[in-house]
């Protein structure tokens, strides 16, 4: 399949996991990957041939460097055809000693950023829509959202109230912008096998809980989430709009 073939689809987090497994996914049907991380890119743009790295931290960006980033890719590209706002980070402590410090950074890199990232794609897409005669294709939308997007987790008080803000926001943005040919969408993966599950895993007793309750015995692995997205991404999606689909291996249904 090349349901992306010369698309221009940037992810944020593109270095390592979800976003590594969804940037192998999109070149190999064909589209040119934009991977935005803070940390290295070297093992993926090893691996993807057509990726350009770009480091970035979210954690310090304002909305008007996050503007400066968008237009930078749109003066190389001239278009994005997709956006996966996945880069996310999680700080783990009782609410009671919950630190002011990590509260801000999580919800500035789980929510803020994602929000003016997205803000400023749509702003272009908008513009450039109004500028056009003819109907432009569709601007496709995905996040990464959490099973925390539901429910409310163990001493993670801000990724909690930053993947509900993940999904509230999803929808406030598919009422506005759907009828401007804009899908957005999240993907709210469940116990995945990736760096910020990594205390979990290593936690012999919650390790042990949390399989207990997967009706599918196992962690997920990033790949099982890319195909998700591709599919929101893709034009069979065409009719999806402010919709979260939880992707758990049946925990939400236990």
């Amino acid at each position: 399949m090349n349901r992306f073939t010369d698309k221009i689809v940037v992810i944020t987090g593109a270095n390592k996991g979800i976003g590594a497994a969804c940037a192998r996914e999109f070149a190999a049907q064909g589209a040119q990957v934009v991977g935005i991380a803070r940390s290295s890119h070297a093992q993926i743009a090893e691996e993807v041939k057509k990726y350009q790295a770009i480091q970035f931290d979210f954690a310090t960006a304002t909305a008007e460097r996050i503007n400066d980033l968008v237009q930078g890719i749109l003066e190389k590209y001239g278009r994005i055809d997709v956006l996966v706002n996945n880069a996310g980070m999680i700080r783990r402590a009782p609410a009671v000693d919950f630190s002011e410090k990590d509260w801000q950074e999580v919800l500035q890199v789980n929510l803020s950023a994602p929000f003016f990232l997205t803000q400023a794609v749509a702003r272009w897409w908008i513009e450039r829509r109004m500028k056009e005669q003819a109907e432009p294709a569709r601007l496709k939308i995905v996040n990464i959202a959490s099973l925390l997007s539901f429910q409310g987790g163990i001493t993670v008080p801000a990724y909690t109230a930053s993947k509900h803000g993940i999904a509230g926001i999803t929808k406030a943005l598919a009422n506005e912008w759907a009828g401007l040919r804009i899908n957005i969408n999240a993907v709210a993966p469940g116990y995945i096998a990736t760096d910020n599950t990594q205390a979990l895993r290593d936690n012999a007793e919650r390790n042990k809980a949390i399989l207990s309750r997967i009706p599918q015995g196992h962690w997920g692995e990033p790949n099982e989430i890319a195909g998700t997205v591709m599919f929101l991404a893709s034009k069979d999606a065409d009719y999806v709009n402010g919709a979260i689909l939880n992707v758990d291996g049946g925990w939400l249904g236990r």
